[in-house]
């Protein structure tokens, strides 16, 4: 919408004004053209819209010329304002239209240029079809005035409503289409089913706990003449890189699951933070590559921490996470190891000793607790019991740990063995585990024993130790 025009006709404060220069609107809609007109002297005795002049100062008006009988009206709407109201439009009907008025002033006819453009469009549905998806366009010869929605009929039933005139279909008949606008349908059009590339992804987004395992599924179709030859998974921009050749640590940890046909699954176990990441998929058929340039599935894995509020004794407990986990899950509570409640919210509050310990899982997943809080308490908690792994795998070893307030953690270390008079031997110390294994965590809260290139011999239980400022 453009700005007001005011055109002053022969003398100073005679005027008319149109708050719009052009409109664009339907082949069968309703359109007003408005207008306001002012004047210095005289009485206004005739009002009038035109487009048309048979003769020199002979101007006809619309309510007189044949091609809008009975569809056009005028209205004054308040003090020198006027509205002309044009029906059942038509694509004739597009032209420039100007407001006259006349005074009982000799020579007080004035014509306001250069009046309101209107163009009248009707709706038409363009098909374009590529491999993978036929997009549907309401087609209009120009911009529709006003903020439009456009509503999507598929065999007569709305199947979209929104600010754009496309329409993407995936679809395995032959279907009819149609568009509208305000109430103006486009004529349909049958399109016939054809084979695309096309994909979609199960979930576009997974929160997950760290330690389970996670599905990431997708299906997709291809034209009919094509064979697949190759599918494969992996982590936006390193399409090279199939996960399980990802370093570090993917070896046995990825599976892949499907049919090859039209569905895949990936599978990935014993979930790390740094698995976090959006997999994508893409597969190969004997005559191309294809890989979808849209989003894939977002995974997102978190551990578990238990946030503490409130005062001295009367506290709240919440279970918290990095991202909101899927499925709705239900909190599960335990003090000092054993059960103690079980909720959808993830809040627990009660009267708490500092003597207790607490901690929270989700259901489905009791072996995956938080790390315990306790002010008085020297915990730690192995995220496995027991772990299998590959010869020759990476695997990674983990636990969370708690200890007095007041005091400061100065080492911490993995052993295997320990004699009861003797202090633990550090791993990292043990030739046989030079270059093979690597210290990861905090040193707040969590540990984690990484080992490398596993052996046989690598089997075998491993414990957590750390020594604070009070030993």
């Amino acid at each position: 919408m453009s700005n007001c025009v005011s055109v002053v006709l022969g003398q100073v404060g005679w005027s008319v004004t149109y708050p719009t220069q052009s409109i664009c609107t339907l082949k069968g809609s309703t359109v007003d053209l408005t207008c306001s007109y002012t004047y210095s002297s005289g009485t206004v005795s005739t009002t009038f819209w035109f487009t048309k002049k048979y003769a020199v100062e002979n101007y006809v008006s619309l309510s007189d010329d044949p091609d809008y009988k009975g569809r056009v009206t005028y209205r004054k709407d308040e003090v020198n304002g006027h509205t002309l109201t044009i029906t059942d439009l038509r694509e004739r009907d597009s032209a420039t239209y100007k407001f006259s008025f006349i005074t009982d002033h000799p020579g007080g006819r004035y014509y306001g240029y250069p009046g309101v453009t209107l163009s009248v469009t009707d709706l038409q549905v363009k098909v374009t079809t590529t491999w993978w998806s036929t997009t549907l366009t309401c087609s209009t010869t120009c911009t529709l005035t006003g903020n439009s929605t456009y509503i999507w009929y598929r065999n007569s039933k709305i199947v979209q409503e929104d600010s754009s005139p496309s329409y993407s279909v995936y679809f395995k008949t032959e279907d009819s289409f149609y568009c509208a606008v305000k109430g103006i349908n486009s004529p349909a059009v049958s399109v016939r089913a054809q084979s695309y590339f096309h994909l979609t992804y199960t979930h576009q987004r997974i929160c997950t706990l760290k330690g389970s395992s996670v599905n990431i599924s997708c299906s997709y179709t291809y034209p009919r003449s094509h064979t697949v030859s190759e599918t494969k998974w992996y982590i936006k921009g390193k399409l090279d890189e199939a996960p399980q050749i990802l370093s570090p640590g993917y070896g046995g940890r990825v599976e892949y699951l499907g049919n090859m046909q039209s569905d895949s699954t990936l599978r990935i176990t014993d979930l790390r933070e740094e698995d976090t990441a959006e997999y994508k998929f893409r597969f190969r058929t004997d005559q191309t590559n294809w890989e979808p340039t849209f989003p894939g599935t977002t995974l997102t894995v978190t551990g578990l921490q238990v946030k503490v509020t409130g005062g001295h004794q009367d506290k709240t407990l919440t279970c918290i996470t990095t991202c909101t986990l899927t499925d709705n899950p239900t909190y599960i509570w335990y003090k000092n190891g054993h059960k103690v409640k079980e909720d959808t919210s993830s809040l627990y509050s009660d009267n708490f000793s500092d003597a207790d310990s607490y901690s929270c899982a989700v259901k489905g997943h009791e072996d995956l607790h938080s790390p315990a809080v306790c002010k008085n308490c020297w915990i730690v908690t192995y995220t496995h019991q027991s772990i299998c792994a590959l010869k020759g795998s990476t695997v990674d070893i983990s636990c969370s740990y708690t200890y007095p307030s007041d005091q400061e953690i100065k080492k911490t270390f993995w052993f295997t063995k320990w004699e009861s008079d003797m202090d633990p031997e550090d791993l990292s110390s043990v030739p046989g585990y030079k270059g093979h294994i690597e210290y990861l965590g905090d040193m707040k809260s969590e540990g984690t024993l990484r080992l490398t290139d596993l052996r046989v011999s690598d089997s075998a239980g491993y414990r957590f130790r750390l020594i604070t400022s009070g030993e």
